[in-house]
């Protein structure tokens, strides 16, 4: 298939190689050229802007950081809606609020399928190819985009009407929040009692409170490790979204609203580009001082 990306950091590099390597022709565009070097030398082609990467490609896949990049993407002078034609697909992969997927279904040129595709899985999914993918959108094109999704991931679930998908990885969000939080709670918990924290993992992985934050990020944290999986700035960025939604539909979520300030302190203490297990570092300073919160 001829394919056109946008956005080409952590979550789309990988994204990017595993379709050149399915044998799409790929054309990538990213705000920064020297961030899509690396799916430059697998094979990509470049493009100069969002509209350029449209032209020619059956499909146009995008996944930038915030909604805002989104409605840029799409709507500006030089974005997507400026050159799309009947019978192309686009698809937006970014976790980005519901009400924007709805709007941008209305603005949608007629002919033109749309769809909103969020994963989860993180930069390990992305590189392996074994992200979940959670769609909503125009069904037709979800047939017609499924074996494109099936490089990317192992799960494909269709979920209804634009925006089905973003409120799919709301609740997903949602999930990982309480997961996170639990994680860095239990670290910080066993070092205060002096407990040795390989086995402490390895323990509570192996019985019922296993989970994939744990599994994917306890040994990072172990290892100072706290290079983006997905970038604290952009999950806060998620729980926010998920809140303005939850809102919206009167229900009240105390927990994620913790976890939202949690990572609110994380961002504004200058953390943001860093990995969401980061947020131990509001209990451990780089030295890892015991019960020390920065």
């Amino acid at each position: 298939m001829k394919i056109g990306f946008i956005g080409t950091g952590v979550m789309g590099t990988g994204i990017v190689k595993n379709l050149l390597k399915a044998g799409n022709r790929v054309t990538v565009y990213n705000r920064t050229k020297a961030h899509a070097e690396e799916v430059l030398a697998a094979g990509a082609s470049w493009a100069a802007s969002p509209a350029e990467a449209t032209l020619n490609s059956e499909a146009v896949m995008v996944m930038v950081g915030f909604p805002a990049d989104v409605e840029e993407t799409y709507l500006g002078p030089k974005g997507i809606f400026s050159v799309v034609q009947p019978g192309q697909i686009v698809v937006d992969m970014t976790t980005s609020k519901p009400s924007l997927e709805r709007e941008l279904k209305q603005r949608t040129p007629a002919g033109v399928g749309i769809l909103d595709a969020p994963v989860s899985g993180g930069d390990k999914g992305a590189k392996e190819g074994t992200l979940t993918v959670m769609v909503g959108g125009d069904q037709e094109a979800y047939q017609t985009m499924t074996p494109v999704f099936l490089q990317l991931g192992k799960d494909i679930h269709y979920f209804g009407t634009a925006g089905a998908g973003q409120h799919a990885k709301m609740a997903n969000q949602i999930m990982v929040a309480g997961t996170m939080t639990g994680l860095v709670e239990t670290l910080v918990y066993a070092k205060a009692a002096g407990l040795n924290l390989q086995d402490v993992v390895a323990t509570v992985g192996g019985g019922a409170a296993a989970n994939w934050s744990l599994t994917n990020y306890a040994p990072r944290i172990l290892k100072d490790d706290y290079t983006p999986g997905f970038f604290a700035k952009h999950f806060l960025k998620d729980l926010r979204i998920a809140l303005e939604e939850s809102d919206a539909m009167g229900i009240d979520l105390p927990a994620t609203k913790v976890a939202k300030q949690l990572y609110e302190q994380l961002v504004d203490s200058g953390h943001g580009d860093l990995g969401t297990q980061a947020l131990i570092k509001l209990w451990w300073k780089d030295e890892k001082e015991d019960g020390k919160k920065d």
